[in-house]
C-alpha cells in the first residue's frame, strides 16, 4: 500500500510528495540553520501522516505538544525516572499510541538521559509489538553530538547509543527515524549516515554546505545554492522523495508551536518618569517576599540549592557512585525539610516499595537503581541522610530481602550489629535468613537468596550460605533428604524443616513401623 504525504509544492507548482511506506524503510534527515523552517517541515510531515502511522516525537522545547489537541497525541512529561520512561515506552508500542515526549524545562543532560531511556524502551519492546512507527527527533544534534562537550561522558554515550540504535537497527523493529538538526557538523556521523532521504534547508557555513552537497551528490559550486534558500524551502533527495535533487516549498500547517518566529511590535508609550516608577518602586509582592526572606533566611537558599541539584542531577547519578567520598569527608547535609523524621522515613519507604515493584529491579546494578532513587527523592524533595549512597545500599539490601529495620527487639538489634561485619550487598541476605530463623519458618531456597543478593544464579545462594558459615555467622545443616536448616550464631533461632507430604505407600510403611515399635 502506497501512501503519498503531501509536503508542499515543487518549483513547477506540482505536489511534492513523500512515499510514507518507503520512508519507514529508509529514514529521513532534515538539516537547516535556525529559522530555516525545520520544525515547520516536521510538523507538516507529522500532521499529514498522523492518520496512517503511529508517531513519537522527541520534543526538547515543547513545541509539538499542540499535536495532542488536533491529532490525539498523548503528551508524556519526561520528568520521570528512567525506569518509568522505559515502561511507558513499551506500553506505547503495545497499544500503538502516538505520543510527544515533552522535555521542556529539563537540564540538557537530563534530557539526554530521558530520551535515551524512552528510545531504548521503544527499541526493546516485545517482538509481537513491532508495529511501524515514525520517530521524529527535533534538534537531533543535542541527543547525538559529534563530539564530547560540556555534558558528562556517560550521558553522551547513553543518548548517542539510543540514537544509533534507532537509525542503524530500528528498521527491523518497525522504527523509522526522522531527525532534524541545525548543523550536520554537530551531528554524529554514524547517525546521519544511516538516513537515505534528505531535506536540506538554508545553510551558511562552508563545512555544513559541503557535507550537505556530499550527501545529495552535488558538486562544490552547486552547494552555494543552500545560502540562497528562503525560509520553508528545502532541497529533497532520496527514494521516498526524488531520485534527483529537487527544490520544494513546504506547505502550511494546521497546528502551531509555542515558539513561533519573532516579530516586531511597537514599544509601550509610557513616559520616562512613569517607567522609572514601574522599574524602581517595590510592589507589595516584593515587600512581602522580603519579609518572608527575613523571617526564614534559608527560604531563599533552598530553591538555588535545589536548582543546582537539578542542573547536575545526571552527573551526580552516574559519577557519584564511582567517586563517592567516605562519610566522614562529606559535608553535613542541609536539612530544612519541615517534615518529621518519621514522615521522611515513610517517604523513603514508599520510594523503595515503588522501585521494587519492577520485577527486574532485583537484578539491576546498584548504581542504576541509585540513579532512579535520587530522581524519586528529588521529585519528593528529600535531601540529607536519607539519600546517602551508603544508606541506600543498606536499605536496598534489606528491601530486596523483604525485611525491615526492626530495632525495638534487643536480640534482633544484636543480629543487625553482627550483619555489619558482612559486605553491604550480603547484609540483606543475612537478615533474610535471620528473620526466617526467628520466625521458625523454612529456610529460603537458593534462588530466593540469590534474588535477594541481586543475582539470577541459584549457585550464588549456596555460595552466600557457605561464606557466612565460614565466618561463624550462621550454622548450616542438612537432613538425609537434603533439606537445609540454618541457625543464627549467638541466638537459639533456627529455621524449620519443610513439611514432607507422604504418599500412600510411605504412610503405610510409617504405620507398620509404628505398630512394630509398639510390639
Amino acid at each position: 500500500m502506497t501512501v503519498a504525504v503531501d509536503l508542499g509544492t515543487t518549483q513547477t507548482g506540482e505536489p511534492a510528495e513523500l512515499d510514507l511506506e518507503e520512508l519507514l524503510s529508509t529514514r529521513l534527515l532534515v538539516q537547516g540553520n535556525s529559522g530555516s523552517g525545520k520544525s515547520h517541515l516536521l510538523r507538516r510531515l507529522l500532521e499529514r501522516s498522523a492518520d496512517w502511522v503511529q508517531q513519537a516525537v522527541i520534543d526538547p522545547e515543547g513545541d509539538f505538544v499542540s499535536l495532542a489537541e488536533r491529532y490525539g497525541h498523548v503528551v508524556v512529561d519526561a520528568n520521570r525516572t528512567p525506569a518509568e520512561l522505559t515502561r511507558i515506552a513499551r506500553r506505547i508500542r503495545e497499544h500503538r499510541a502516538s505520543v510527544v515526549l515533552d522535555l521542556e524545562g529539563l537540564d540538557a543532560e537530563v534530557q539526554m538521559m530521558c530520551s535515551a531511556a524512552f528510545l531504548n524502551g521503544l527499541f526493546d519492546a516485545d517482538r509481537a509489538h513491532w508495529f511501524p512507527m515514525l520517530i521524529a527527533v527535533d534538534e537531533a544534534h543535542l541527543f547525538a553530538p559529534a563530539m564530547s562537550g560540556e555534558h558528562s561522558e556517560e550521558a553522551r554515550r547513553a543518548s548517542l547509543g539510543a540514537m544509533t540504535n534507532l537509525m542503524c537497527r530500528g528498521r527491523k523493529r518497525g522504527l523509522a527515524g526522522v531527525i532534524a538538526t541545525q548543523r550536520l557538523a554537530k551531528l554524529a556521523k554514524n547517525v546521519a549516515a544511516e538516513a537515505s532521504n534528505f531535506l536540506m534547508g538554508r545553510t551558511f557555513l562552508d563545512i555544513d554546505m559541503q557535507r550537505a552537497a556530499d550527501l545529495l551528490g552535488m558538486d562544490r559550486r552547486a552547494a552555494e545554492r543552500f545560502r540562497d534558500l528562503e525560509t520553508g524551502n528545502f532541497v529533497a533527495l532520496g527514494p521516498a522523495l526524488s531520485r534527483r535533487p529537487m527544490p520544494i516549498r513546504i506547505g502550511p500547517v494546521e497546528t502551531a508551536g509555542r515558539s513561533g518566529r519573532p516579530s516586531l511590535m511597537p514599544l509601550p508609550e509610557t513616559p520616562r518618569e512613569a517607567m522609572e516608577d514601574l522599574i524602581f518602586t517595590a510592589t507589595e509582592e516584593d515587600k512581602a517576599a522580603e519579609r518572608r526572606a527575613i523571617e526564614r533566611p534559608q527560604s531563599n537558599a533552598a530553591p538555588r540549592i535545589e536548582g543546582a541539584a537539578a542542573a547536575i542531577a545526571t552527573r551526580e547519578l552516574l559519577e557519584r557512585v564511582a567517586a563517592a567520598p567516605s562519610v566522614s569527608e562529606r559535608h553535613e547535609p542541609i536539612d530544612d525539610d519541615p517534615r518529621s523524621p518519621e514522615e521522611r522515613a515513610a517517604a523513603v519507604d514508599a520510594i523503595f516499595a515503588e522501585m521494587l515493584q519492577d520485577p527486574d529491579a532485583a537484578f539491576r546494578p546498584v548504581p542504576v537503581l541509585y540513579q532512579d532513587f535520587l530522581t524519586h527523592c528529588r521529585l519528593k524533595r528529600l535531601r540529607g541522610a536519607e539519600t546517602d549512597m551508603a544508606a541506600f545500599r543498606r536499605r536496598l539490601s534489606l528491601a530486596r530481602a523483604g525485611v525491615s529495620c526492626e530495632t525495638d527487639d534487643e536480640e534482633w538489634q544484636g543480629v543487625v550489629d553482627r550483619a555489619a561485619d558482612l559486605p553491604e550487598e550480603m547484609q540483606g541476605v543475612f537478615m533474610m535468613l535471620a528473620r526466617a530463623a526467628r520466625d521458625e519458618a523454612e529456610c529460603p531456597e537458593d534462588a530466593a537468596l540469590a534474588r535477594a543478593y541481586g543475582s539470577h544464579s541459584p549457585s550464588r545462594g549456596r555460595f552466600l550460605l557457605s561464606f557466612m558459615a565460614e565466618r561463624g555467622l550462621i550454622t548450616a545443616e542438612a537432613d538425609f533428604r537434603g533439606n537445609r536448616v540454618v541457625g543464627i550464631t549467638g541466638t537459639d533461632w533456627r529455621t524449620k524443616l519443610p513439611q514432607v507430604k507422604l504418599d500412600a505407600a510411605d504412610e503405610a510403611r510409617a504405620r507398620r513401623a509404628a505398630r512394630l515399635a509398639r510390639g
